[in-house]
């Protein structure tokens, strides 16, 4: 009798297990509640049409290689390894034929915003060499993928589905048909949806905001995302170190400008000559630039943090930065 007991509890105990396991959500329902929940907030708080929502995510396809795309971004590179993609002679050349033919409008730019035309001209060289890789992955494939099937990030890809939806209805595009990067980036700027919803402008007055194939509007639109970002006229963005061991102790992680200049000089900062006088106030940080041996150390200001609302890394600041100092020196030549 107690083997029989035993048996029998041996058995519930299993029976219960398999009932816990059918519990277990399935992943395919989960992911059809998660898309019905996007095209409920679509249809109540937008006044989509649900049928036509529904149509476009049925539409959409995962994409394996946004997947692996994201997982090894050119920004987790060393500086040495990162640096040479973009400071090429090829891409100093472009960016001087890109600012001869649109002086005019870099000009205008650069007086309407207060943002350098070196900077801006960097900006659409270190993201599509002016055009020339505009991205070649579905953008509602790539949002659709990292949106659903991207758990690390999927509230921001999700939000950015929404506003590319948004966008293609406000400036009548064909959601189905536009290409970008991986993370859903258009045109010349790259300009992920909610970007181009709110920074977009029409820089040449023919009534369409199009990043997409109008380089005038870029340069307006890159210009006008700084300055709403903060960037200051006039002011330093970064300036380079002497790789002392003093400079190499204050080097630390993060973007957020965590000091003042004042307060780094009292910790052991060391200025070049130069710049000795830098004014004290100025919010400050320094960042260490790995080389094959040793590191650069640079001091990132106000509008060198204002560079990585951009793209949330000192690479690209940097990069960014060093290549506007080369299109001004080689434009003055």
């Amino acid at each position: 009798m107690r083997k029989l007991l035993t048996q029998g509890i041996t058995l519930l105990a299993l029976l219960g297990g398999v009932s816990t396991y059918a519990a277990t959500p399935d992943p395919a329902t989960e992911l059809n509640a998660a898309q019905q929940a996007f095209i409920n907030e679509l249809v109540s708080e937008h006044n989509f049409d649900r049928d036509e929502v529904a149509g476009l995510l049925a539409q959409a396809e995962l994409n394996q290689a946004v997947l692996d795309a994201i997982q090894r971004p050119w920004e987790a590179k060393p500086w040495h390894q990162y640096y040479p993609i973009f400071l090429t002679e090829k891409r100093l050349a472009a960016g001087l034929k890109f600012w001869q033919k649109h002086a005019d409008s870099l000009g205008k730019a650069e007086q309407q915003f207060g943002v350098p035309a070196e900077v801006i001209v960097a900006i659409i060289g270190v993201e599509t060499f002016y055009g020339g890789y505009l991205g070649n992955y579905k953008v509602l494939d790539a949002l659709y993928t990292l949106g659903f099937h991207y758990p690390p990030r999927q509230s921001f890809f999700r939000s950015e589905l929404k506003e590319f939806l948004l966008l293609a209805r406000d400036e009548q595009l064909a959601a189905t048909e536009l290409k970008g990067s991986y993370a859903g980036a258009m045109g010349y700027g790259q300009f992920i949806s909610s970007s181009y919803r709110h920074y977009a402008v029409d820089f040449d007055g023919d009534g369409v905001r199009d990043l997409l194939n109008n380089p005038v509007d870029a340069i307006g639109s890159v210009a006008n995302y700084f300055v709403r970002n903060g960037w200051r006229p006039n002011a330093p963005v970064a300036i380079e170190l002497p790789a002392t061991p003093a400079n190499a102790e204050l080097a630390s992680d993060g973007l957020k400008l965590t000091a003042t200049v004042g307060q780094l000089t009292a910790a052991g900062l060391e200025l070049p000559p130069e710049h000795a006088e830098l004014a004290a106030d100025l919010d400050a940080k320094v960042f260490r630039f790995e080389q094959p041996e040793g590191a650069d150390y640079w001091l990132g200001l106000h509008n060198f943090y204002v560079i990585t609302r951009y793209n949330r890394s000192p690479l690209y600041a940097m990069v960014v930065h060093q290549f506007s100092q080369q299109l001004a020196a080689a434009r003055k030549e």
